[in-house]
């Protein structure tokens, strides 16, 4: 065996056509330049995945399935059709209950971040014509944590429904209370929960899609309180962590405990939907329900 073949390389680094107008070379031609942020690697399967493929693929690996999380207006732009949605409450703005502090510095951060002013968009919208009122949740924002804002939102949100005698969708991304809100975030529990009751009184509909993760204070509340819950494939849906609950009854949990697939084998949620066929199945249940 040669010396050359020891060091022979059996596989390389391969560059779909579509991406070759984008390498920008370098002024002294000694190779590609790759920019930033066109490649993203999946959490589960671990593949290497060109960002626009994903971003064509509704940010759903191709691979392995996984489901990335995705904005609040990434989702809008998903389930609505095109320019329908109408914004709810948009001036409503956190304050500082507790005077907690720096908190209020951090949720200007974040409204610099991501666009938003806080964690949830209300509004209307048609999905295949069928009108509805939704209201979707972002983790971008303090991991979608529900304070005053939020719960105000939603609840009003259910307020107009009962007015104008629509369903209602929420899409849930959470990771509980608001903690720098104190008592005034553990309120917002409640006070969902009536408006959801009310919007149920009057026989309305009311669909909850679980996304990853849904956990704390709004699992706790109207998250599970949809006539029909659906879930997205292998969407992280509880009130504690699996450590905690561990160490609390100290026994060890099954595996894929809390996930939407162990949920719906216990009957837990009604149906795990992939974000394809999300908008198609969303506008059934509308039109069966007029």
């Amino acid at each position: 065996m040669l010396l050359k073949d020891l060091f022979k390389k059996e596989k390389y680094i391969t560059v779909h056509p579509s991406v070759l107008n984008e390498l920008n070379m370098p002024k002294d031609g000694s190779g590609p330049c790759i920019p930033d942020g066109m490649w993203v690697k999946c959490k589960k399967c671990g593949k290497i995945i060109y960002k626009k493929d994903l971003e064509s693929n509704v940010m759903v690996c191709n691979h392995c399935g996984y489901h990335f999380r995705i904005s609040a207006q990434e989702r809008i732009e998903l389930i609505s059709d095109k320019d329908t949605f109408e914004e709810f409450d948009s001036n409503l703005e956190t304050t500082n209950p507790i005077n907690f502090n720096g908190y209020l510095d951090k949720i200007d951060k974040l409204k610099d971040y991501t666009g938003l002013k806080e964690a949830v968009v209300t509004g209307s919208c048609k999905i295949n014509g069928n009108k509805a009122i939704i209201c979707v949740m972002d983790s971008n924002f303090m991991m979608g944590s529900m304070g005053s804002v939020v719960g105000e939102k939603i609840t009003r949100a259910f307020e107009r429904a009962v007015e104008l005698k629509l369903p209602v969708i929420v899409f849930t991304a959470s990771g509980g209370a608001r903690m720098q809100e104190g008592m005034f975030s553990l309120m917002q529990m409640a006070k969902t929960s009536a408006a959801v009751a009310k919007h149920s009184e009057a026989g309305l509909l009311y669909i909850t899609v679980l996304t990853d993760p849904t956990t704390g204070g709004v699992t706790a509340s109207f998250a599970m309180l949809g006539d029909i819950i659906l879930a997205e494939p292998e969407a992280l849906v509880g009130f504690a962590g699996k450590r905690v609950i561990e160490q609390t009854i100290r026994q060890e949990l099954p595996e894929g405990f809390q996930r939407a697939e162990f949920l719906l084998e216990h009957g837990f949620i009604d149906k795990i939907v992939p974000r394809k066929q999300l908008k198609n199945v969303l506008a059934l249940f509308l039109a069966i329900h007029k």
